[in-house]
């Protein structure tokens, strides 16, 4: 299992009216850090777009357990569960806040695909290879 830690602090303008953190602005947060989760292992999504390789969220699931506020520093942990091997990868999402309560969860689904065909590709191997490590028992 790869699991890798963000932090964020909330800004005013991703509040609502009620003085929380607007649905919405939670998949930024989990983008956020998916990005950072992949640069730590040393392979940002503008290399794997220069192999030619396009991730779009296939899939989003959220869960709102608590709400943030302005001016809260959020810490974003985000899990690869399984060594992706084919043409998918999973990220888990946890949004916690200062207290190390557990505001949010989710989980998110990317395929690879291919830029130029536009067909499902399979997982380029230099991202395989960073994370295959996290996964060795």
């Amino acid at each position: 299992m790869y699991e890798h830690h963000t932090n964020i602090r909330v800004r005013y303008a991703e509040t609502d009216q009620m003085d929380v953190v607007y649905y919405g602005n939670y998949a930024q947060y989990f983008e956020v850090g998916r990005v950072e989760a992949m640069r730590a292992i040393g392979l940002s999504y503008k290399e794997i777009e220069k192999m030619g390789i396009h991730m779009p969220v296939v899939t989003m699931e959220t869960k709102y357990i608590r709400p943030a506020h302005y001016d809260d520093l959020l810490t974003v942990k985000t899990i690869v569960p399984e060594l992706p091997l084919e043409h998918q990868i999973k990220f888990i999402t946890e949004v916690y806040n200062e207290a190390g309560k557990l505001l949010t969860q989710g989980k998110v689904v990317l395929y690879f695909i291919d830029a130029t065909t536009g067909k499902r590709a399979q997982i380029p191997e230099s991202l395989k290879e960073k994370l295959a490590p996290f996964f060795r028992e």
